[in-house]
């Protein structure tokens, strides 16, 4: 898992030339227009997904890891925890579903804080609960999480 502030991208983008398009993207789109749903980047290789929610108590929330895409999860407007973990040390919750591309999970992990500006990169090996509501209790989120071909 990498965390960082979106004016920092550019120390990310020799990573691969899809994580360089996703964070190109998410620094030069404005968002504060944009209506939640999917926006396609390259077809099914780049999306990203605009979401509007209110954040949820910690024990509310679910661990999950991908298999097929890398998760860039980018705060437009608000603050969350979102934690992380290596998915090995987590127990499988309910199998894989390849439709959705989704494993839930149990276990523990650490969470960082997300605000404004912030991006996380959780890769197939990271599990990852996001939504959770910062120490000062739940609060309005606007996020965008760009799926990226892992394969």
């Amino acid at each position: 898992m990498i965390s960082d502030t979106i004016e920092n991208r550019h120390f990310y983008t020799l990573l691969s030339p899809r994580i360089k398009m996703a964070l190109d993207y998410l620094g030069t789109t404005d968002f504060s227009a944009l209506e939640p749903g999917r926006y396609d980047v390259d077809g099914d290789r780049i999306f990203a997904l605009v979401q509007e929610y209110k954040t949820i108590p910690m024990e509310m929330g679910k661990w999950e890891c991908h298999q097929q895409y890398i998760d860039i999860q980018y705060i437009v407007e608000g603050t969350e925890q979102i934690g992380f973990a290596n998915r090995d040390k987590m127990d499988v919750m309910i199998e894989y579903n390849p439709t959705h591309d989704i494993t839930f999970l149990k276990g523990e992990g650490n969470y960082v804080t997300f605000t404004k500006g912030c991006f996380g990169i959780f890769f197939t090996h990271d599990a990852h609960q996001p939504k959770v509501a910062p120490g000062n209790g739940p609060g309005q989120v606007k996020k965008v999480v760009v799926k990226i071909l892992a394969v």
